[in-house]
């Protein structure tokens, strides 16, 4: 069937002490049982700053782990693994192989198979109301494809022999009935069942997990084992997640040869029987005859192993012949239909066999008898098996996370837990695939090391090494706490209390199991990946129990003791499902995981990890490990230590003990004293008198274990003096021997009245805090006796923690007191000599005294004190008189003062201190609104008035305040308001008209606050009537402007917030200039010409000297020269930068420019005039000449309508 996705429970709680909590570890966890014991399991993390060093040495650390195969953990997966081996080994015996079916590409489910039909009402009944369909769905098969045809087919030629075999019932005698899907069923091959491992099973076999069930090794000896350190090892309790699996074989019992063993088949690696050679599971198999068959020892000196299947042919021998007679019928005929048992030599007819073969079967056969031995030899105890390869850490962690990574196909940090675990829980159910895992479980620390730093000796620690070497929660301190129990046991208990290591791969797991002496454990985990952790609670464990056994009946039938082996595990969901209340959790590195008593628990390691554990056993633990005894006592199972032993030996020593410890002992002993009591008047009664005292602590255990219950023995025991070596406990009296019982005597550790004293003193330690509190409640509760001196106080505190009493409420209440009354001393002496560093208030001393008072110590200042108080209230008085005056008439300033100065002075502030202070401000304040008021705006800004506003907030209330805060916001408003008129004034967005902005001026210059944006406003006003002065000037002038000095004002104009007529006249002006000069330029200047107008424009002059030789020149030179004739600069007209900005300068200058340039032009007529030359020279000269002055005339004419245009 198909198994549904695991669905994680539910997850435990999560504990984050603080570092005050985190100082006592069992106060601490005794805190937080009332929640966390609710679920079995809890998580503590601890501060973020405990971070203990890995105190391991790496290199030398080695181990050898154990062999985990994931399928044989789960329960359920056992049992059908276990129904395979049994119905295998049931046909192979016969001379058949098995052989699995393969239904919709998955094996078929044998185990699940014979149990629907057995729940359907048996073969026959499904068959005849034909129910084949309904268990085909039942096993999770699709419908509607004929599977229960076959799946009918399968159980009659399988599994119903095997069922009618071991049912008795009897077998009819019928001829088979073809079935339809029979020829297919010839197709099916032998499943070849994947495997998805790593770690090999030890190369010393040749066979696999199930041959290796069936064909054991010699079980350890006692004496192996003491020579054996690996296998003493196993032996020893501890704390979980451990590995158990081991078995302990008398000295005198060896172990059986191998010749005896049973003949096993072998098995390839996939836990699944399948065919061998000699042939298969179908007609020629033989079934046992019905009824019981009789029980006979095989013969020793022929062990049934090799085993051939053979008809007796030889006939000769008169002796040997008489020997052949059915042992059904009786018959010897047909001696050629008998076949002959490879195990007991019997004879059988093969017709008279149930049903009857056909054919002799190949190979070897036996017969119904052998058959029935074989099958019901008891199932070899299940256990783990150690691996054949040492590892170092490295070399581990390298091994589990190369197996991880490829087993998941990414790097292992990148596989979610989730994922993790649903893979886990289905392979644990899996019976096709076969994943196998190695766990380095139950290394112990004493000769490997901690993981935690220990102060040993052996090396040197460093300062943070020693600390956490003391601290309780190194797992090698917690066990040996004064309030744990287990530090009164003297022996090093390894596992409970000294540490075990774990060493975990991923799937390795630790499976269903409660403590040893259903005791506390606490686990840590130093680093690597998480370990997922499940838990029940206590309440639930006998339900866990009950629902296990009910659903695996099989595995309990053969191992009673199951869930003490550490080797079963079963999914959290079925347990759930059935009622068990289950919690699950993630433990990261460097968190704790803690167990309480009798809290079943399990889990399995997420990858490569290193953690460590150990048992520790508080005060509540002691009922719960009483009945752990009672518990082992009805198992008959082994107990690690005597619990009376324990409790005698607290009960000896009480003082010694702390408080809760010591009554829980006295409870504890109570009642093993009131059992002791009964058990030993119930021997008197039966008449056995005779006793001798014996230390039992002194025998090792063996020797004094009871040898019914083997519970270790302390208090007493019967025993015989004839059978010396026998001892049992007083609940098993009868089971001693045979002997008379004038030969039982008593052996007794203690006497009744010894065990009565022992409680006695046990009581006085417990009712020891009765009279210390009753002598405490007399001091903290007296009221009119006189008061005790702090001495006493002191004196009973002392009391307390000599007799290591536990912290209890009145004990916080005495230390209260004790430190209240010291504080009031320092408080009294600092008010006295005024070195108090912060003032009480006259309620905080009116407090503080009536504290004085109350106080169950004397304080002898307290009259000083009070004397202060009186001096306080007095000036209270005052105040209040001054106050309420004020409320008329304002008070006057010199009287506030000095009564503040007498106030400064008190031991104490009067609350009317602050009142006062408050008349004073609102005074000051008031002053200081009716100067700035009267300032006549002189130095009053807006700043100045938001000032007194907010100051005014902050002073007392009272009406002549409102009145002036009325006044200051009403001149705020109407200040805020003209400056929201000059702002908007001030933009660009929109000028006003210059009259509208000197109305806004000299409105607001009536408010009496000096407004920013107004004076801004006023400097603009200014400047625009000097701008205005400024054009008149200009326009008003002898000469015309200058261009420049125009486009100047109007940039001017332009940048002022007032709308001008004159600025937009000027502007029309600038751009009629513009445009003139413009088309001069297109008029005057050619194209991509060098020279400017104004170049153009001004008159040309010769340079001095250079017409002479001017005749005699070639083409470049007058070229040259009649480039410079008109070469011309601004230069030409001889004026200073400072005459070019006068107009009248520049026309004088013009005129006389165009003066010069006429009278140089004649001269250079006159000197070419003068030049011989042919005619031809002489007309071209001509030509020239007349070309020139018609140019000079036309540049001329030019100017005078460029001036005239200006001049308009």
């Amino acid at each position: 069937m198909e198994t549904d996705e695991f669905v994680p429970p539910p997850e435990c709680p999560v504990f984050e002490p603080s570092w005050e909590e985190f100082a006592d570890p069992l106060g601490y966890i005794a805190k937080i049982r009332p929640i966390a014991e609710k679920s079995g399991i809890c998580k503590i993390r601890p501060p973020l700053d405990w971070q203990p060093p890995f105190a391991v040495e790496v290199d030398n650390f080695r181990f050898t782990p154990r062999i985990q195969r994931l399928n044989e953990l789960e329960a359920e997966t056992r049992v059908k693994l276990n129904y395979l081996d049994r119905i295998a080994k049931f046909w192979e015996i016969q001379g058949s192989s098995l052989k699995i079916p393969n239904i919709e590409r998955r094996i078929l489910d044998l185990y699940s198979l014979a149990k629907i039909v057995a729940e359907e009402g048996g073969f026959e009944a499904v068959s005849k109301e034909r129910r084949w369909a309904r268990v085909a769905q039942r096993l999770g098969y699709p419908p509607g494809k004929n599977i229960g045809s076959l799946l009918r087919s399968h159980y009659d030629r399988i599994v119903y022999p095997f069922e009618m075999f071991h049912s008795g019932a009897s077998i009819m005698c019928r001829p088979r009935q073809p079935y339809d899907s029979e020829e297919v069923d010839k197709e099916y091959k032998p499943h070849s069942i994947p495997l998805r491992q790593s770690v090999q099973p030890p190369k010393t076999s040749s066979y696999g997990r199930r041959a290796n069930r069936l064909q054991p090794d010699p079980e350890p000896t006692e004496e192996d084992i003491e020579k054996n350190p690996e296998l003493k090892k196993l032996q020893i309790y501890g704390a979980g997640p451990k590995m158990m699996g081991l078995g302990l074989v008398p000295r005198d019992k060896g172990p059986r040869k191998k010749d005896e063993l049973p003949q096993t088949v072998i098995v390839r690696d996939t836990a699944v029987l399948v065919k061998e050679e000699e042939g298969e599971v179908g007609e020629g198999a033989a079934v046992p005859p019905p009824g019981p068959v009789k029980e006979e020892e095989p013969p020793q000196d022929e062990p049934c192993t090799k085993m051939t299947m053979r008809l007796r042919r030889n006939q000769s021998n008169t002796q040997f012949v008489d020997s052949f007679v059915c042992r059904m019928c009786g018959r010897g005929d047909e001696d050629e239909k008998l076949l002959l048992c490879d195990g007991c030599d019997d004879n059988y007819h093969t017709f008279c066999l149930l049903p009857p073969l056909a054919d002799a079967p190949k190979g070897n056969w036996r017969c119904p008898k052998c058959v029935a031995e074989e099958c019901k030899r008891p199932p070899e105890a299940f256990g783990f098996e150690q691996a054949t390869r040492e590892y170092t850490l490295q070399s581990f962690g390298e091994m589990a996370d190369t197996f991880k990574s490829d087993y998941f196909n990414m790097p292992v940090h990148m596989v979610p837990t989730e994922l993790v675990e649903r893979e886990f829980w289905r392979l644990v159910s899996s019976i096709e695939e076969d994943v196998t895992v190695e766990y380095g479980a139950d290394i112990h620390s004493k000769e490997f090391g901690s993981g935690f730093p220990v102060n040993n000796g052996k090396r040197q620690l460093t300062p943070e090494e020693e600390e956490y070497a003391r601290s309780g929660w190194n797992l090698n301190v917690m066990p040996v706490l004064e309030q744990s129990v287990l530090c009164h046991i003297n022996a090093d208990i390894s596992g409970m209390k000294v540490p075990w290591l774990y060493v975990g791969m991923v799937f390795s797991a630790f499976c269903w199991h409660i403590e040893d002496h259903w005791s506390y454990s606490i686990n840590y985990l130093h680093w690597g990946e998480p370990k997922t952790w499940y838990g029940v609670p206590s309440v639930a464990a006998e339900r866990l129990e009950e629902v296990m056994k009910r659903l695996t009946p099989e595995l309990f039938e053969s191992q009673p003791d199951l869930l003490h082996q550490l080797v079963t595990i079963m999914n959290p969901n079925i347990l759930m499902a059935h009622g068990v209340p289950v919690v699950r959790t993630n433990q990261c590195a460097g968190e704790f995981v803690i167990t309480f008593p009798r809290a079943y628990h399990s889990g399995f390691n997420q990858g490569y990890n290193f953690a460590e554990a150990v048992n520790f056993c508080t005060a509540d633990w002691l009922p719960a490990g009483r009945s752990c005894i009672e518990h082992y006592r009805r198992l008959r199972r082994y107990c690690v230590f005597s619990h009376e032993e324990l409790t005698c030996k607290m009960a000896a020593c009480p003082e010694k003990l702390d408080l809760n410890l010591a009554a829980a002992t006295h409870r504890e002993m109570f009642s093993i004293v009131q059992e002791e009591r009964k058990l030993r008047k119930s021997l008197l009664e039966r008449g056995i008198t005779e006793a001798e005292r014996e230390a039992f602590e002194l025998l090792p255990d063996d020797e004094r274990q009871c040898d019914k219950c083997k519970t270790t023995c302390f208090l007493s025991a019967l025993a015989c003096s004839q059978c010396p070596e026998r001892l049992v406990c007083l609940y098993h009296t009868q089971d001693l021997c045979a002997c008379p019982s004038d030969r039982h005597y008593l052996r007794y550790r203690y006497t009744l009245d010894e065990l009565l004293a022992m409680l006695h003193r046990l009581k006085v330690r417990a009712e020891s805090f009765d009279s210390w509190a009753n002598r405490v409640k007399e001091v903290l509760e007296q009221e009119q006796s006189p008061k005790r001196a702090l001495e006493e106080l002191q004196a009973l505190c002392d009391e307390a923690t000599e007799r290591k009493f536990p912290n209890n409420e009145l004990l916080h209440k005495l230390q209260t007191s004790i430190s209240d009354t010291e504080r009031c001393r320092s408080v009294c002496a600092e008010l006295l000599t005024h070195t108090h560093s912060r003032r009480m208030t006259l309620e905080e001393l009116q407090a503080f005294v009536d504290q004085v008072q109350n106080l169950p110590c004397v304080v002898s200042q307290l009259g000083q004190v009070k004397v202060l108080l009186e001096e306080v209230t007095q000036f209270q008085h005052r105040a209040q008189a001054v106050l309420k005056g004020a409320e008329l008439s304002p008070a006057q300033p010199e009287e506030l003062e000095a009564l503040l100065e007498q106030g400064a002075g008190l031991a104490a502030e009067a609350p009317e201190c602050a009142l006062l202070r408050g008349l004073q401000e609102q005074g000051r304040w008031l002053g200081e609104v009716r100067r700035t008021l009267g300032a006549g705006g002189r130095g009053v800004t807006l700043g100045v008035l938001r000032g007194l506003m907010e100051a005014g907030c902050n002073v007392p209330q009272s009406d002549a305040v409102e009145t002036a805060m009325a006044e200051l916001q009403e001149l705020l408003t109407i200040a805020e308001r003209w400056e929201e008129k000059a702002q908007i004034c001030l933009e660009d967005r929109q000028k006003h008209p210059l009259s509208t902005l000197e109305a806004i001026v000299s409105e607001a210059q009536l408010i009496p606050v000096q407004l920013p944006n107004i004076l801004a406003l006023q400097g603009s006003l200014a400047r625009a009537r000097a701008w205005v002065t400024d054009l008149e000037e200009i326009q008003n002038g002898e000469h015309y402007p200058c261009l420049d000095d125009l486009e100047g004002l109007v940039a001017v104009g332009r940048d002022l917030p007032v709308s001008m007529e004159e600025l937009r006249q000027l502007e029309l002006q600038v751009t009629s200039a513009h445009s003139w000069r413009d088309k001069a330029a297109k008029t005057f200047l050619k194209k991509n010409s060098t020279y400017g107008l104004l170049e153009v424009l001004c008159p040309c002059v010769e340079v001095a000297g250079k017409a002479a030789g001017g005749a005699r020149a070639d083409r470049g030179r007058r070229r040259e020269r009649e480039g410079r004739l008109y070469r011309s600069d601004t230069d030409s007209l001889g004026l200073s930068a400072q005459d070019l900005r006068d107009p009248g300068a520049i026309v004088s200058a013009f005129r006389e420019g165009e003066k010069r340039e006429k009278e140089a032009m004649r001269r250079l007529q006159e000197a070419n005039l003068a030049k011989p030359g042919p005619e031809e020279g002489r007309d071209r000269e001509e030509g020239w000449e007349r070309r020139l002055e018609q140019q000079q005339e036309e540049q001329q004419e030019e100017g005078e309508k460029g001036r005239r245009r200006q001049e308009d």
